[in-house]
């Protein structure tokens, strides 16, 4: 008996244990494929969020706790809503702390109290604050805008698929595996959700993924009904048109949020352009005067405040706010991890290569705070300023090159004309190094981006010649060789060619011909459109000749229909974009390009008139008045030097420019970084090659003036 229970006991626990590794295996396979597609490195705001955020322990209210729960969801970071305001105060009474040790040191050091300094400091902080606790709400739109590019495909497959086999389970499941980014993920979450249990139903989970869409695109969920529809229409006539219907509906829906919403952009674009860049460029027209007028109380540090933090976080905020208006549904679907040249994007090189080109200028550009280090200068045997007239120019033989000045709290400056141009050296370092290393990342990725555009534009076309071929019977084997021939001297030819190759000299069939890993046609032509459609000709082809001739044929006609809405609405936008991409890379550069040389003028003139005997000038010139209380008002060493003035403009213009481009490449494609960054590289170059062309004339200019106007004093 007892020997009975043992082996009992020993056959039930290796049934246990074979029973629980076979159904572990099972769920595993399928949770770990799953979470391993889902799964992503943490972000540094997740990070920053887990660690930071959780020193200050915040309870939120109920309101603030549901809504920014909602957008921690949509962007799929893992952080509670806690972690992500306590992030937010800790990042404000930071920055705020830095000020008060800032201030603090500057008073021992200088013995002088810049409460000006303070409350800047302290306006900056509420914005940081801003710029944190609104993240998981710009993330979310984000990914919102990543996932939206890519409805109209998804909803292009899903009917495509139907057509021909009338299942919404395997409609789906087919756009998923077709699909890339977040839209895919989402599909395949629909799929585990059932399968797990949580919705016992397709339908069920389908419909509660859909909710989340039901305030941002409720043509998206229109269309999703309308294919669930057709699956209870017996004609099969009506069905077809249900689904045909299911896509139209997306396209205009898309079409008119756009139309609207390129009608609403107009007003905040333009007080983006107002606020953020005319007044800010002409103000700082004033600062040279202004700065003596208030007897030295404006310093460089608060226009390095105001111009370089508050005002880029006003047009900051001011753009982001035209971008969460912005709808989903279109935009640049191409997926950018898709494209072979992906590891360039994400390199380090381009910038440690950028860095090399940069550092020089950078270095031209501190020359004059160099030639003050006296360990450096004095066994070259040079001096620390030099006057015009010691290099041998008459034109202000007594002003100094970099003229420093000295004061009883030290030196300040320079103020002198060649420090003025130097300092031209430092913004366009900033720019170089910016737009060489955005350069080197995106020149080849995107080169390969616009010929698989022309590629697929061409495609479309080839597809109504393949459905049209299968449509007369020929079979699938033989139609690539004939489309070939059709096409001769396009893109596409050459991918029907080798498809056609594989098949007569290797004997593949069509789907080895098409995806096979080591001679397949679609490993030379990485697009997404291309294997796709490949796909649904072969699926199709199990179907009958008739049902894949109808389905390429139905492909090709919605894809020109979808190019024709892409195209309309660029041209909506058209107007809008290329308006403030002037204003952004012509006009400001121009403006801020003209005050630098005005406030270079405004010097000369003050220290011209320093430089004079005033009493001797003033016994002979009775006009002139009480001459000598006028140049004590405008006294130069307690302006601000237009060498720290012309690098905050500098700054302050390649910010706008980083500011103003991401807010329009995602107007114009969704988001979209390759065209982003892309575009950022061309927009610096222009705008600050513009902006030290225009800044060099008119100091040049100007500074000619002045000394024809003085050479009379």
């Amino acid at each position: 008996m007892a020997q009975t229970e043992d082996i009992i006991k020993k056959y039930s626990k290796r049934i246990e244990q074979e029973i629980s590794l076979s159904t572990s295996k099972n769920v595993s396979q399928e949770y770990s494929k799953f979470k391993k597609e889902m799964y992503r490195e943490p972000s540094s705001y997740e990070k920053w969020a887990k660690s930071l955020g959780s020193i200050i322990s915040i309870k939120v209210a109920e309101k603030d706790r549901v809504k920014m729960q909602k957008y921690i969801d949509s962007a799929n970071i893992e952080i509670t809503p806690s972690q992500a305001i306590g992030l937010s105060l800790f990042s404000m009474l930071g920055s705020f702390l830095a000020i008060i040790l800032i201030t603090t040191a500057i008073y021992f050091i200088s013995g002088s109290f810049q409460l000006l300094f303070l409350f800047l400091g302290l306006i900056a902080s509420i914005f940081v604050f801003y710029y944190t606790y609104t993240f998981p709400q710009r993330l979310a739109n984000s990914w919102r805008l990543s996932a939206s590019s890519q409805m109209v495909p998804s909803i292009l497959y899903i009917v495509i698929y139907m057509k021909h086999t009338s299942n919404l389970e395997k409609a789906v499941e087919f756009a998923s595996q077709h699909l890339k980014g977040p839209l895919a993920n989402d599909f395949k979450k629909v799929f585990y959700d059932v399968e797990i249990g949580k919705f016992s139903t397709m339908k069920q989970s389908l419909e509660n993924y859909l909710q989340s869409w039901r305030e941002y695109s409720p043509e998206f969920i229109e269309s999703f009904h309308l294919i669930e529809s057709s699956l209870y229409e017996p004609s099969e006539n009506k069905r077809i048109e249900i689904l045909e219907k299911a896509l139209q509906v997306i396209l205009d829906g898309i079409y008119e949020k756009t139309l609207k919403y390129s009608r609403e952009i107009r007003s905040p674009l333009t007080n983006i352009y107002m606020l953020g860049i005319i007044l800010p460029t002409l103000g700082l027209a004033l600062l040279p005067l202004a700065s003596t007028l208030l007897q030295g109380t404006i310093k460089w540090q608060h226009i390095f405040i105001v111009f370089n933090v508050i005002i880029p976080f006003i047009v900051f905020y001011m753009s982001s706010e035209v971008l969460l208006k912005r709808p989903g549904g279109y935009g640049e679907s191409s997926i950018l991890e898709l494209n072979p040249d992906y590891p360039k994007f994400i390199s380090k090189k381009p910038w440690k290569k950028a860095f090399l080109y940069a550092f020089p200028l950078f270095l031209i550009g501190i020359i004059p705070f160099i030639f003050q280090i006296g360990f450096i200068v004095e066994p070259l045997g040079l001096k620390s300023d030099y006057s015009f007239g010691e290099i041998g120019l008459s034109l202000f033989p007594e002003l100094n090159v970099f003229d420093f000045k000295e004061t009883q709290d030290g030196k300040v400056g320079p103020f002198g004309l060649v420090a003025v141009l130097l300092s031209l050296f430092i913004p366009l370092s900033i720019a170089v190094f910016f737009s060489t290393a955005y350069s080197l990342k995106t020149k080849d990725l995107i080169i390969a981006r616009e010929k698989t555009k022309l590629l697929e534009e061409e495609f479309t076309n080839s597809l109504f010649q393949l459905g049209n071929r299968l449509g007369d019977g020929i079979p699938a084997e033989m139609i690539f060789a004939k489309v070939s021939e059709s096409t001769t001297g396009q893109t596409t030819q050459s991918f029907f060619s080798l498809v056609n190759q594989n098949i007569r000299q290797f004997g593949m069939s069509v789907e080895k011909a098409i995806f096979d890993k080591k001679r397949g046609a679609i490993i030379y032509y990485p697009s997404v459109l291309i294997a796709t459609s490949m796909k649904i000709l072969v699926e199709s082809i199990k179907k009958g000749l008739q049902i894949a001739s109808q389905s390429l044929m139905s492909i090709s006609e919605y894809l020109k229909n979808i190019q024709k809405i892409n195209q309309r609405l660029k041209d909506l936008l058209a107007e809008i974009v290329s308006d403030m991409k002037s204003n952004m890379t012509f006009l400001a550069p121009l403006l801020a390009g003209i005050i630098v040389g005005l406030s270079s003028m405004i010097t000369i003139i003050l220290n011209k008139l320093s430089s004079l005997q005033i009493n001797s000038l003033a016994e002979n010139a009775n006009s002139l008045g009480n001459f000598s209380k006028i140049t004590e008002i405008f006294n130069v060493s307690q302006m601000i030097p237009p060498y720290f003035i012309q690098i905050a403009i500098g700054i302050y213009i390649i910010e706008i420019i980083f500011i103003l481009t991401s807010a329009l490449a995602t107007i114009d494609s969704g988001k979209d970084p390759l065209k982003e960054k892309y575009e950022l590289s061309k927009n610096l170059k222009r705008g600050i090659s513009l902006y030290i062309i225009t800044a060099l004339v008119s100091i040049i200019s100007l500074s000619l003036l002045a000394a024809i106007a003085l050479i009379s004093i």
